[in-house]
Order: C-alpha cells, then structure tokens, then sequence
C-alpha cells in the first residue's frame, strides 16, 4: 500500500479516533449487542439488527485506521517553499473571483470547507510542482478552467 500523506496534527487527530473506537466506542456497541440479544426475538430485533451493522461499521474503520496509520508519513510543515508540495500553504485565483487559499494534504485530512485540499484531487494534483505566478490548467469532473497561483508557503 503507498505511504498516506499526514500531518501531525492530521496524524495525531487520526490516532485518537482509533483510540476512541477501540475503547469507548466499541464497548457501546457491545452493550447495545448485549441489550438487544436480551430483549427476545434476535431474527426480527431490529435494534439487534442496527446494532450488528454499527459494529461491522466500528470494526471496518478500526481496521481502515489503523492500516493508514501504519502507512502514514508524517510531512513536515515548514515555512516558506518555493513549489507547491504536500504541506503547501497556497493562495489561487480563478479569473476575477476572490483569492482562496488552501492546504495541500492527503487524501486522508482532506477538507475543503476547512481549507484542506487532497493532493491527488483535481486541483491538487494540477498544483503540485508549479510555482507562485504559474497558470495552471485544472481538469475537473464538472471541465477544465485555469488558476494563478499567488503565493506558496
């Protein structure tokens, strides 16, 4: 599996997710189990039936977590860049709209109403490499437009 990009914020964030299924939420899961498997008719129990289905969800994102965290590289935020990298701090404009900045992450932070944009999303991957000044074509699901960036940092 190739290595998933993380900072250690992302990293950190990630790791007490984990801990907290593998404790907390895993014990509510079996409680509720137990309840339902209490309460009669398991074939037609539909808390038996929920509770069954939040637990193959616990348990799959456990599993999802930790093989990410066991792939994961830890990327480095430093200051000033001259390219745009995973870590960048970028600024882009699209023809007269507003400047928008973002942070280029992998896919596993990505959050673009946080500012956080996948380097292997449409416009990430159009922006890795390219330098402040740059127009830069990004093609998108919805067709292409171009971008200016700004600023990297």
């Amino acid at each position: 599996m190739p290595p998933s990009f993380l900072t250690r914020q992302g990293y950190q964030k990630l790791q007490e997710e984990l801990e907290y299924l593998r404790t907390v939420k895993r014990q509510e899961v079996a409680d509720r189990l137990h309840e339902a498997m209490e309460g009669g008719e398991l074939i037609e129990d539909a808390e038996y039936e929920a509770a069954k289905n939040e637990q193959a969800f616990v348990e799959g994102r456990i599993q999802e977590l930790e093989i990410l965290l066991a792939n994961a590289r830890i990327i480095e935020e430093t200051g000033k860049r001259d390219v745009v990298q995973v870590a960048a701090r970028v600024t882009i404009q699209e023809d007269d709209t507003e400047p928008e900045e973002y942070i280029i992450v992998g896919p596993a932070e990505a959050n673009p109403r946080e500012g956080k944009i996948s380097n292997e999303s449409p416009l990430g991957r159009a922006l890795m490499d390219h330098r402040a000044g740059d127009r830069v074509r990004v093609d998108a699901p919805g067709g292409s437009f171009y971008v200016r960036i700004l600023k990297v940092e």
